[in-house]
């Protein structure tokens, strides 16, 4: 667009391959990975989960090309746009789906005994959990 200002009017398109394509599928990613770790159990269904993939990335491959019909004044362009745009957000739910399914049933637990580790000096000493029954010393 720097080069050919005549082409700013596919911004659009450029900034929803960017956000769908790039940063909304690094956010599903991480959340893919540190979700079940952080819940220490495992992914609510590895299938939704391919499926969120392929959802979502034929929803961008409709939807941005339909961004560029539209900026061409295409009459086809609402109507690819449209579904793109559903498929992202079917893929988007599906995503939302996943990890409240895999959240649902976590038991949280006040405080767990810490986990012994191969390399004794790895192992760091859990934090002191003060209540109103121990007394606070200075120093």
């Amino acid at each position: 667009m720097a080069v050919h200002p005549v082409w700013v009017v596919y911004r659009p398109a450029h900034l929803h391959m960017n956000l769908l394509g790039f940063v909304s599928m690094m956010i599903f990613g991480v959340g893919y990975h540190i979700i079940p770790r952080l819940a220490g159990k495992p992914l609510y269904s590895r299938r939704l989960a391919m499926i969120h993939l392929w959802i979502g990335n034929v929803g961008l491959l409709l939807f941005a090309p339909g961004l560029m019909l539209q900026a061409a004044a295409q009459p086809a362009a609402p109507f690819v746009i449209g579904i793109g745009a559903t498929l992202s957000a079917v893929a988007a739910y599906c995503f939302a789906w996943q990890v409240w399914r895999t959240l649902q049933e976590v038991e949280v637990t006040p405080a767990r005994a810490p986990e012994v580790a191969a390399d004794a000096s790895r192992v760091r000493r859990p934090l002191r959990v003060l209540d109103e029954h121990t007394p606070v010393t200075e120093g």
